[in-house]
């Protein structure tokens, strides 16, 4: 045989220039009837060559194999300068992630080179739970003698996962869109890619979308601007407000269609200290410009009476849509305690209207959340344990480029079990939502630059590669996902999985399972880190499933 072939779990991270390690353990695939389950095929040339081999794929359930080629991508920042050892390399170079269509049977095959294929089992309606085989032939391209062969088999339970509870936002920017397809914001073409975009996000298990009733105030210099991106239109006539909502309608009506199950608005203040107002765009008496920005202020003064027009306005259409109890606000990204009096004034300044909402933001400093500024924190995996230590309930959490240390995380040079491990922590510690800042931001820091995502892969040397999207643009308008797109989706089905055996069991006894071999009890800073403690305990949860099921029958 001249082509050598591994068998490989979806948390393996193929480099070409590194040979990866075939564990069997790590190869036995289950899975229940209504989740994707995803397992790699890495080849490379046993002697000195450089040919094309025709790749040929057979299984009895084909029709449900979707095979993609695993690609790498640059990266020149793979991490920060502080960092531990829970790393696959911190070198700069080419880093697999980008899952492509294959578009032929055929592949280059190089020795000392190494490659993955990336297969998913995709059952459907009519899909015979069972075990079954797929085998993957590699062929000579002009006599179709094998040149090697990798077999794999997955195992389908006939139960079905429970829907998901865990509410997840990966922040979708629209405009960033708009800026890389050179498009019209609002264009037929921009809804479009737009739909595209968010209904892939859905399939993956992102059920909130961050909406732009105005231009987000997010990852702007200050003094600088985004894109403007503005679904609610804002008429000036004699001093005062009209608005008219069709374009958020339509963005609405576009989320129910593809599956979106929550919302929440656009930050209503800046980031970092809610000091000034986000951009609005107006037609002032006919005539149309920027009403609010860096200038004004973020209270007391006309950005308060505005919204004092808008957000009953706006809340009458919410309850119309009846979406209103699905629907969350934030005020400000990330204060810091040095911001509390401007945060405080800020949330006062629109109390009175979002009485009945929730009011959520992205907070880590615990003594900050003690003065009742932010009653919904999203707390950063790395100071979330100050919270939970202190009883807080219902809580989020998020991560970014600055949880680089201890805690999960989804970066270009960091193993994927470091992505999966999440869901073990989100079981145990009840967290209610999810929330991340980029699922397509394709801007440099501080949005002064639009970048190409498939040569520019951490917005300018600002953010470790991997930090600021999940996804990458394909030519034709639609996502192009990526290695850890489908690792996130794995975790989401992980702990529907965790969630269901718990309703059979209980809590406690899915953490006994969980904890069971361990030397000491699961944290966020704490946590296995090898890919067959995920393996295994996810294969241990569906077969308990299966007799706890039977038992009860």
């Amino acid at each position: 045989m001249k082509v050598i072939t591994k068998v490989l779990s979806s948390l393996v991270k193929v480099f070409p220039d590194e040979e990866p390690v075939y564990i069997p353990e790590n190869t036995l695939f289950t899975a229940m009837k209504n989740e994707t389950i995803s397992f790699q095929i890495a080849y490379s040339a046993k002697a000195v060559m450089q040919e094309h081999v025709e790749i040929s794929i057979k299984s009895p359930i084909l029709r449900n194999l979707r095979i993609r080629e695993v690609l790498c991508v640059p990266c020149s920042l793979p991490a920060y300068g502080e960092y531990d050892d829970h790393y696959l390399r911190l070198a700069l170079g080419l880093y697999p992630d980008l899952l492509r269509e294959r578009d032929n049977r055929s592949a280059a095959i190089v020795s000392k080179e190494w490659k993955s294929l990336w297969i998913d089992v995709e059952p459907d309606d009519a899909f015979m739970p069972g075990t079954y085989s797929i085998e993957c032939i590699f062929l000579s391209c002009d006599t179709q003698e094998e040149w090697g062969c990798a077999k794999a088999s997955v195992t389908i339970f006939d139960v079905q996962l429970p829907g998901q509870t865990l509410i997840r936002t990966e922040w979708f920017h629209g405009d960033c869109l708009a800026d890389y397809y050179q498009v019209p914001v609002f264009s037929e073409e921009h809804w479009q890619i737009m739909e595209n975009f968010i209904g892939a996000a859905v399939k993956r298990g992102i059920n909130m979308i961050l909406t732009p009733a105005f231009t987000p105030p997010l990852d702007t210099a200050e003094g600088g601007e985004r894109t403007t991106i503005q679904l609610v239109e804002v008429a000036v006539k004699e001093g005062k407000y009209f608005f008219h909502f069709d374009k958020l309608k339509r963005w609405i009506d576009m989320c129910k269609k593809v599956g979106v199950l929550y919302y929440e608005m656009s930050h209503l203040f800046t980031q970092w200290g809610a000091k000034h107002a986000p951009k609005v765009m107006a037609a002032v008496d006919g005539t149309y410009r920027q009403i609010f920005g860096w200038d004004t202020p973020a209270t007391g003064g006309a950005y308060t009476d505005f919204l004092h027009a808008y957000l009953p306005a706006l809340i009458e259409k919410l309850k119309e849509w009846e979406i209103e109890k699905v629907t969350c606000f934030h005020i400000s990204d990330e204060p810091g305690f040095e911001h509390l009096k401007s945060y405080q004034a800020a949330k006062v300044s629109v109390r009175e209207y979002l009485k009945d909402f929730v009011v959520m933001d992205a907070l880590s400093d615990y003594e900050f959340y003690k003065t009742g500024a932010v009653t919904k924190p999203v707390c950063a995996t790395d100071h979330i344990q100050t919270f939970l230590d202190n009883g807080v309930q219902n809580m989020w959490s998020y991560y970014c480029s600055a949880q680089c240390r201890k805690v999960s995380n989804r970066f270009f040079s960091m193993p994927s079990v470091r992505n999966r491990i999440y869901a073990v922590q989100l079981f145990k510690y009840d967290i209610e939502g999810m929330l991340h800042w980029g699922y397509n931001f394709y801007n440099t820091q501080y949005s002064l630059n639009h970048i190409n995502p498939y040569k520019v892969t951490d917005s300018g040397n600002a953010f470790p590669g991997g930090d600021a999207f999940l996804v990458y643009p394909n030519a034709d308008g639609t996502p192009e996902e990526s290695i850890r797109m489908m690792v996130l989706e794995e975790a989401m089905y992980d702990l529907r999985a965790y969630q269901y055996l718990a309703a059979l069991t209980s809590k406690d006894y899915v953490i006994r399972l969980m904890e069971e071999y361990l030397p000491e009890p699961v944290t966020f800073e704490n946590y296995p880190k090898s890919d067959y403690y995920l393996i295994s305990l996810r294969n241990r949860v569906n077969n308990e499933i299966i007799k706890h099921i039977d038992q009860a029958e």
